[in-house]
């Protein structure tokens, strides 16, 4: 099993506090996050937007490796992944998850559309979210 991490401290109440995020690679380090940057739309990262790029990227990789299977070539995948947090009883839940990618290759359209929406459930990111996951597909 392949396991990587992240951690995260917080410091003080749910909105005075501040918190900072690392990953094990380093590529964040320290990267603060609070309650303005998740509910008020401040400049800054939050865990929806984090989960959010590594959907859309897990979402490529697995679209990539599935028509690589069908022997699409000069493949370019191009997602974003919307994250919907809503209220939910006294706190809130990941509703929702939109993928929204732009696929180009050599090959058949039909052909990469079905494997872009084979990805849409396959990916490990996708399992893993408990939130309903819909896509808009493009294919040029």
């Amino acid at each position: 099993m392949i396991v990587n991490s992240g951690s995260a401290k917080w410091e003080g109440g749910l909105k005075d506090g501040k918190g900072a995020l690392s990953t094990r690679s380093g590529v964040l380090s320290n990267q603060p996050y609070g309650f303005n940057t998740r509910f008020e739309g401040l400049p800054g990262t939050n865990p929806e937007e984090l989960i959010g790029a590594a959907h859309a990227a897990c979402f490529s990789m697995a679209l990539s490796a599935l028509l690589q299977e069908e022997g699409i070539t000069n493949v370019r995948i191009e997602t974003s992944s919307e994250i919907g947090l809503a209220k939910e009883g006294d706190g809130f839940a990941i509703k929702t998850a939109h993928l929204n990618t732009t696929i180009s290759g050599v090959g058949d359209k039909a052909v990469i559309e079905e494997c872009a929406r084979k990805a849409e459930k396959g990916c490990p990111v996708s399992k893993l979210l408990n939130a309903e996951v819909t896509m808009d597909v493009t294919v040029v």
